[in-house]
């Protein structure tokens, strides 16, 4: 009998995270990664096949004891859903603001990594980064969380390169605004008055991780854009 895959996807309680999670759930066994031991535990309890990874992500040491605590051999996937928007004006931003957003954004990303490298390479397996519009084109204010995704965006190209011989996979998808709780920070940032039927569900992202995740063994989807389709009822711009 096949085993079924397993799947790590960091903040999988709510949000893309957990879109992803409910498009999993059916033919994969998760690890459900968050900050916060209750809402990990709640989000766990949503499926038969699920377990908790609950770490701060900014802390290297709480990555890292997460991680040996899941005991992993094999995993054949990671996905890294979690993330900061880091708002704000050029003129306001301080240093910390931007360590912030880099250390979550990017750093995080690269750290978990490399932990999960001997297990992604037993299962030959698939990482994919969340990353944003914001990833491929930038605008201000603001920029603090473009500069971000765009840093990501080169880490996920140096990583399918350097993972490759390893078996590894690696892909990135750039979705354009989605309806979550950052859409209604943003909104909040801007001024204007939040509307999820204007963004794309996260139900559609979900999908576009899956297609990454259970491409055949001799594909890679190296870059996945996801933009507003004609039924929302505008486009916006094309920060997440």
């Amino acid at each position: 009998m096949t085993s079924r895959p397993t799947v790590l996807v960091t903040g999988g309680t709510r949000g893309i995270g957990r879109a992803i999670c409910d498009a999993l759930a059916a033919d994969h066994d998760l690890i459900i990664g968050g900050a916060s031991a209750d809402a990990v535990a709640e989000a766990c309890a949503r499926y038969e096949n699920a377990r908790p990874f609950v770490a701060d992500l900014a802390d290297e040491a709480s990555t890292t004891r997460a991680v040996e605590a899941l005991g992993l051999t094999r995993l054949d996937g990671v996905v890294h859903s979690a993330g900061v928007l880091g708002n704000g004006a050029l003129t306001d931003l301080r240093r910390d603001d931007w360590r912030r957003t880099f250390e979550i954004n990017v750093v995080a990303v690269a750290d978990l990594t490399r932990l999960l490298l001997p297990a992604l390479e037993a299962a030959r397996g698939t990482v994919v980064v969340i990353n944003s519009g914001s990833g491929l084109t930038a605008g201000g204010p603001g920029g603090v969380y473009s500069a971000s995704k765009f840093a990501a965006r080169a880490l996920t190209d140096a990583m399918r390169e350097e993972l490759r011989p390893m078996g590894i996979r690696v892909s990135s998808v750039h979705p354009g605004r989605v309806a979550t709780d950052m859409q209604v920070e943003l909104n909040s940032f801007e001024g204007r008055e939040y509307d999820e039927a204007n963004y794309l569900r996260p139900e559609s992202v979900a999908s576009a991780v899956r297609l990454a995740l259970t491409a055949t063994p001799d594909a890679n989807v190296d870059m996945i854009s996801v933009r507003p389709g004609p039924t929302t009822r505008r486009t916006g711009t094309a920060r997440c």
